[in-house]
């Protein structure tokens, strides 16, 4: 069963009634009031709440024991080898039950963060983390109590196998924007900048940040912003690498989309007719790849001049909600694509059709990305449920639900970063999951 099921199914012998709840231990109704009131506090919110928080409770039971578990009937490390040498399983095969099995033998342990000013260390709940392409650092986005957010990059070198600490540096001086998007950005260097899009008052703000502003270098020597404007409300952004579009990115704006190139000053603007929720570049092409609020996914060959209408658009596909995330392919034949109705499309795009479907993730208004491991096999998406849920990419199977360790909330939706090297080339593999002020390593091996 999946554990964000409303509790209504879970007693499919008693019929609803009307204005009244059924409670499956007492085996009685009692009359239900909607909203929330202090002479009868029987709501359907704290029904629902109370529900999830039982069931997450005992999924965190069912974690303690996840080594007698297997993830599909009579999978395990032994038939799997014997089958092997037996050559009844492929070496792509094997590889890929051998991760299936990793993922399902991960163990929580919480990460002690330390930082150089002890003040700020596990002071603000964690919103955004997201990590730069060799998985050294991570760029965090924390809630402050008075309003807009603290930026902060944390050093990974640390986490090892025995010790669970990593460093964090803070940058006081940008707090007081909201962050909707940041990707990271190769302008001097791979990952040397940080692109942040947001809301600053009114109108939105784009910002281009140098990463050597979070250090623990002197502060007289750190460069200032690279970039910065005044925009409409900014829902998404993206880098490109391809050479042909050299230094620039996209911003997924109400009803249109900017790339700007950040040394030149040149613009563009590709008017859309709804918001861009959702933006990446291919790295083969200088094509941008939008989702957007209606549902459509379009892509854009940046090289083109700006045409009047909607002509520009070159594959087109269409989701029945509100597009919150997309990744492209390695190969960049196929894009993942996840939405506000929590359906998860895997699109061909040479033949413009969806080719599978990864059921269970649960989504309704969040803007929520996804986490693709190709070299794993691994699909990763946390629902607005605060369920981190793992499915396998090649037959869509769900590996494993992972309940959040705090209880389930609006602020409280955990944010993770997936890799086989965290920390750098020889670092440790695993899942970090950000959820309130902790961060948590999910060991991987």
């Amino acid at each position: 069963e999946d554990p964000s099921a409303s509790s209504s199914t879970q007693n499919s012998v008693a019929p609803e009634l009307p204005g009244f709840y059924y409670d499956p231990e007492k085996n009685r109704y009692f009359r239900l009031l909607p909203g929330h009131n202090n002479h009868n506090p029987l709501t359907k919110d704290s029904i629902q709440h109370k529900a999830m928080e039982c069931k997450r409770l005992r999924l965190l039971e069912e974690e303690e024991k996840r080594n007698q578990k297997m993830t599909r009937a009579g999978l395990n490390s032994s038939v799997l080898l014997q089958k092997r040498q037996l050559g009844l399983l492929s070496s792509t095969s094997y590889c890929r039950l051998v991760h299936e099995l990793k993922v399902n033998c991960m163990q929580r342990r919480k990460i002690e963060i330390h930082s150089p000013d002890s003040s700020v260390a596990g002071t603000n709940n964690f919103k955004i983390i997201v990590a730069d392409v060799a998985c050294e650092r991570i760029f965090t986005v924390n809630d402050v109590e008075h309003g807009g957010c603290k930026y902060g990059i944390i050093n990974l070198s640390g986490l090892g196998k025995e010790s669970l600490t990593v460093e964090m540096y803070d940058n006081l001086y940008f707090t007081n924007r909201k962050v909707n998007s940041v990707c990271w950005a190769s302008l001097t260097h791979p990952d040397s900048h940080l692109c942040l899009m947001g809301i600053a008052e009114t109108p939105g703000c784009a910002s281009l940040l140098p990463a050597s502003l979070f250090s623990s270098t002197n502060p007289g020597d750190r460069p200032g912003m690279l970039c910065s404007f005044k925009i409409s409300t900014a829902w998404s952004c993206a880098w490109c690498l391809n050479p042909q579009a050299d230094n620039c990115f996209s911003t997924g704006l109400t009803r249109r989309v900017l790339v700007t190139n950040v040394v030149t000053g040149h613009r563009q603007t590709f008017g859309t007719s709804s918001d861009v929720l959702a933006q990446q570049f291919a790295t083969q092409t200088p094509v941008l790849y939008n989702g957007c609020r209606s549902g459509e996914i379009f892509s854009i060959d940046v090289r083109q001049r700006n045409r009047k209408g909607q002509s520009w658009k070159a594959i087109r596909l269409f989701h029945g909600s509100a597009v919150t995330s997309i990744h492209l392919m390695e190969a960049e034949h196929y894009l993942m694509a996840a939405d506000m109705a929590g359906k998860i499309k895997l699109w061909d795009l040479r033949a413009a059709k969806c080719v599978k479907q990864y059921k269970g993730h649960h989504n309704e208004y969040a803007l929520l990305p996804l986490h693709v491991n190709e070299e794993e096999g691994l699909l990763i998406a946390v629902g607005q449920d605060c369920y981190t849920r793992i499915w396998s990419l090649q037959d869509a199977h769900l590996l494993r639900t992972i309940p959040s360790p705090h209880p389930s909330s609006k602020d409280a939706i955990p944010s993770v970063v997936f890799s086989s090297r965290l920390g750098g080339s020889r670092g440790v593999p695993g899942l970090l999951m950000a959820v309130k002020q902790d961060l948590y390593h999910f060991s991987y091996n």
